[in-house]
């Protein structure tokens, strides 16, 4: 029996270290193949908040390889459990607005008059992110600026395809500004806001709004570094922030063809810019151009990219790339001129800064006021740092007050 026992002690032991090993190696890897850029504040941070992620995504992918979980599943799992609930100002109920889960705060202190309304959309390329996760956001804006936030809890991919996200964004959005008097809303004062994925979303209801009689315009348009094309993947933030955490430019481009279809097969055509035809390419070059990025942004480690055709076959599977309500960088200037007036932030070290950069533009060359704040310290997710204690970053706090 003692045999028996030391066996199995051996045995757990060789297969802990073997473990251990694993996710070392797996995390000395990615770790590898990522950079931190000297012109980020407080570099050692970001190092550390790097590696817990990857050693999160590490085990994530183990346990799906011996039939656990899967790693998506794992790394939702993770993100809520680290995720700080409540604020003793708010008021916080969880609702349902056409069927899509909400959690409303509202400050408690009476107000004067009729409160701003928030929508509020989470990143994590629509395939991450919940409303769990940006319950600190959320609070923030809510007690900050005295306003009723809703944040929307739509569903993500790749379990729910493109546009099951931007229509529970939508769907959302119009049930609320056709009862903000439940809320004491005012109706001329409904905002839309998202980051990252969430901006994409928040660009792309205030577009399908713009047009719309039957209801209250919007106020405003708040996009955090916004993701709002998929046809460039080699525009100058592209090429030199590619392994900057917390968004490689794979990681981008895989997240988007999680939310288009589910399927990453054609990963490496988008990434090299064989996705699209190049007629279609030529005839959004006026908007998506790096000759619209300013020269600043184009100083060091970027070279114009040769533009490449694609087969049939590909652009089958990606050509809803196109649709506007996917990429709104693409939307026709007769929408963009009815736009209000926006927020757009940026960072530095962000692959999607020029996303955010040609945005600025179209609405500027359309008449719509542009507020741009510009995180020179920042990087990718830097906002959902602002409550994260000894590992915040003074830029998520600069950013976080100017969105107020």
């Amino acid at each position: 029996m003692a045999v028996v026992y030391i066996l199995l002690v051996l045995f757990l032991a060789v297969f802990v270290a073997g473990f251990v090993l694993l996710v070392l190696g797996a995390i000395n890897f990615n770790f590898s193949n990522s950079d931190i850029p000297p012109g980020v504040d407080q570099p050692v941070k970001l190092r550390i908040l790097h590696i817990c992620l990857i050693c999160t995504a590490v085990v994530g992918k183990i346990l799906e390889n011996i039939g656990i979980c899967s790693q998506l599943s794992f790394m939702r799992y993770i993100q809520d459990r680290t995720a700080a609930l409540g604020d003793p100002k708010l008021l916080i109920k969880n609702l349902r607005f056409e069927k899509v889960p909400v959690r409303i705060y509202q400050p408690k202190v009476p107000p004067a008059s009729q409160r701003r309304g928030v929508m509020l959309f989470h990143g994590g390329g629509w395939v991450l992110g919940s409303l769990e996760l940006y319950e600190h956001i959320c609070c923030f804006i809510a007690r900050e600026s005295e306003s009723v936030v809703v944040s929307v809890g739509y569903r993500l991919a790749p379990e729910h395809k493109y546009p099951a996200a931007y229509e529970d964004c939508l769907n959302a959005t119009i049930h609320f500004m056709k009862n903000t008097e439940h809320y004491g809303v005012d109706p001329a004062n409904v905002i839309v806001c998202g980051d990252s994925a969430g901006g994409n979303l928040a660009a792309a209801v205030c577009h399908t709004l713009a047009g719309r009689s039957d209801l209250p315009k919007l106020r405003a348009q708040i996009l955090i570094y916004p993701g709002l094309q998929a046809l460039d993947f080699n525009l100058p933030s592209y090429q030199q922030n590619r392994r900057v955490p917390f968004l490689h430019r794979k990681h981008a481009a895989f997240y988007v063809l999680q939310y288009l279809n589910g399927n990453s097969s054609h990963m490496q055509e988008v990434l090299e810019g064989s996705h699209i035809p190049l007629d279609i390419k030529l005839n959004y070059r006026k908007w998506l151009s790096p000759d619209n990025i300013p020269e600043k942004f184009k100083v060091q480690g970027y070279k114009p990219h040769v533009l490449l055709d694609c087969t049939t076959e590909v652009f089958e599977k990606v050509k809803r790339f196109c649709e506007p309500t996917l990429s709104p960088l693409l939307a026709e200037d007769a929408v963009i001129r009815q736009l209000p007036e926006s927020f757009i932030l940026t960072c530095e070290y962000d692959v999607l800064r020029d996303d955010g950069l040609l945005y600025k533009k179209r609405l500027e060359d359309n008449g719509v006021p542009v507020t741009w704040c510009h995180l020179e310290d920042g990087f990718h997710g830097i906002i959902n740092l602002l409550s994260n204690h000894v590992l915040s970053f003074p830029a998520a706090k600069r950013g976080a007050d100017n969105i107020v």
